[in-house]
């Protein structure tokens, strides 16, 4: 069975890091694209980053909002992957969920997306 699931979240100050996790089991971990989104009461869902498997470049995504700020990684070994969150702001506060974004192979037969329950991360003075 597929799951995800975010740790790492809390109460943090404006300037202040934090570090997600997001642990995977039940596919190879390796072969697909995982993200960070967030979401606030009220507001629409944002990608927050991306990072790809090594097999399609090792590339990463960031919004513009976290460009600097935030950095994705992974570890393939532990099936993890993270979020350091640096110069935290007020406007960082969101649940943040990882994902398991859909994927193809080279059959052409599609995979799924998955999604974590997510974490809360609150940044206040």
């Amino acid at each position: 069975q597929v799951q995800l699931v975010e740790s790492g979240g809390g109460l943090v100050q404006p300037g202040g890091s934090l570090r997600l996790s997001c642990t995977a089991s039940g596919f190879i971990f390796s072969h697909y694209v995982i993200s960070w989104y967030r979401q606030t009461p009220g507001k629409e869902r944002e990608l927050v980053a991306s990072i790809t498997s090594a097999l399609n470049g090792g590339y990463t995504y960031y919004a513009d909002s976290v460009k600097g700020r935030f950095f994705i990684s992974r570890d393939n070994r532990a099936n993890t992957v993270y979020l350091q969150m640096n110069s935290l702001k007020p406007e960082d506060t969101a649940v943040y969920h990882c994902k398991r974004e859909r994927g193809q192979d080279y059959s052409g037969t599609y995979y799924p997306d998955y999604w974590g329950q997510g974490t809360q991360v609150t940044v206040s003075s």
